[in-house]
């Protein structure tokens, strides 16, 4: 008899929990581009790729749960960046995997999940990265669960950059340079501009 072979559940995590200072402290996650919020941009080029999808954020709660997605808030309180809304997700979330985007980054790539989970099982991987390239994306992670209590005892020592968490573990760069726009994001109201006036092109 042929066993079955389990399908891999690969959740979606956008990260929105961050304070936006470069954005005037505006939510970046809400702000309009090409008429429609930012977020919304990134749900429709994550929602395909994944079972479920989950939002990060640490206000404005009832403005995101109306995309229709549940919504929770970092178990670690002080807007500590990024790490710490990772966390949340994987401890939250009964999944293989955990497809990580920040919520400004409006024309991620439409295979970004199958490339960054054929690279990190071809390389026996724990984590995968994407690269635009040039330079890696570090909040633009795929993560295994098994990776929490790492994340947690990194966050507990005081350490913030994710890149130097993921450089302990296992981790392969998934490189996206045939889609150089793929991980265009917005920090600042003129990168708002340039990005809008390119989708209007």
């Amino acid at each position: 008899m042929v066993a079955q072979v389990k399908a891999l559940k690969i959740d979606g995590l956008i990260l929105a929990g961050g304070m936006a200072r470069r954005m005037g402290g505006e939510d970046k996650g809400l702000i309009q581009l090409d008429n429609q919020p930012m977020i919304q941009h990134v749900i429709n080029r994550l929602q395909p790729q994944v079972q479920q999808l989950t939002i990060n954020a640490n206000r404005n709660h009832d403005s995101y749960r109306q995309f229709g997605f549940e919504v929770i808030c970092d178990k670690e309180s002080g807007y500590l960046g990024p790490l710490a809304g990772m966390l949340t997700g994987l401890s939250h979330l009964d999944t293989d995997y955990l497809m990580v985007v920040p919520c400004d980054c409006p024309l991620l790539p439409l295979d970004l999940v199958s490339r960054m989970l054929n690279q990190l099982q071809t390389n026996n991987a724990e984590l995968a990265v994407a690269s635009d390239g040039k330079r890696e994306q570090p909040v633009v992670l795929l993560l295994s669960p098994k990776l929490l209590p790492s994340m947690q005892a990194f966050l507990d020592n005081g350490e913030r950059k994710i890149d130097l968490w993921y450089a302990q573990h296992q981790y392969v760069v998934v490189p996206f340079d045939d889609q150089p726009m793929a991980f265009v994001n917005v920090n600042t109201p003129e990168q708002k501009q340039q990005l809008a006036a390119t989708l209007t092109a």
